[in-house]
């Protein structure tokens, strides 16, 4: 892990964490096949609502909420056997076709051209982290965490406090970049400024926090600054 901090400004953010699926890897379609598959299996239809409810959740409370969805009881077996399903079938998408999301390199490469240390935060399993590292490449985080390394998943802040801590960095002095509405609540939980950039919900913008439409739009300086030690956040 190279070191934190190693900007001089105070302006400038601790830190930026990215989260992942759906943010730099458009893997959201991939993990729909997987889904509408399990869903057959269970005998139901996938739905776009159902789709809504589970985005940005870790597996394991994404796939209960899935089984009752279609009336199928939530038993421990039940839920081992629906992981397995999808985390192996994601496997093989994600070696298959993993497409970056647009500006996604560019923006992290951006931020640790200004000095400022990065990390990237997942709800996957650290079997599809690694997969998906593969394409953007692990010399662009200082830390990886995915979400079978932490007690908590997103929505609680633990993801990104331990990231922070793993890190060095203050999480006020931190910025995250999310697109769904349970990393957007871990990472304000954690105390950290979230810049949304929405991707199959909308999200509303608030004052402390910011909404775009693309990573293509970002100006890395402009987000490094979005914390509200500069002034231009909370």
């Amino acid at each position: 892990m190279a070191e934190p901090m190693r900007h001089a400004s105070a302006d400038l953010a601790d830190a930026v964490l990215f989260d992942m699926d759906g943010l730099l890897v458009d893997s959201e379609p991939l993990w729909t096949v997987a889904e509408v598959e399990l869903a057959t299996s269970l005998g139901g239809e996938f739905s776009v609502d159902l789709k809504a409810a589970i985005v940005g959740t870790r597996l394991d409370v994404a796939v209960p909420i899935i089984l009752e969805w279609y009336d199928v009881a939530a038993t421990p077996q039940a839920v081992s056997d629906a992981m397995a399903f999808l985390l192996d079938r994601m496997v093989e998408l994600y070696h298959s076709e993993l497409p970056l999301m647009p500006g996604a390199l560019e923006l992290i490469d951006g931020v640790r051209d200004l000095g400022v240390p990065t990390a990237l935060v997942s709800s996957s399993y650290r079997v599809l982290v690694d997969a998906a590292l593969d394409e953007i490449g692990r010399d662009r985080f200082d830390v990886t965490l995915a979400g079978d390394e932490v007690s908590d998943g997103k929505p609680s802040p633990v993801p990104y406090l331990a990231a922070c801590k793993s890190l060095g960095a203050e999480p006020r002095r931190c910025v995250i970049v999310e697109d769904a509405m349970s990393g957007v609540t871990s990472g304000e939980a954690a105390g950290a400024t979230v810049v949304v950039v929405p991707h199959v919900a909308p999200i509303e913008g608030l004052p402390h926090r910011p909404v775009v439409p693309s990573l293509t739009t970002i100006d890395p300086l402009w987000l490094v600054q979005q914390h509200p030690d500069f002034g231009g956040q909370r």
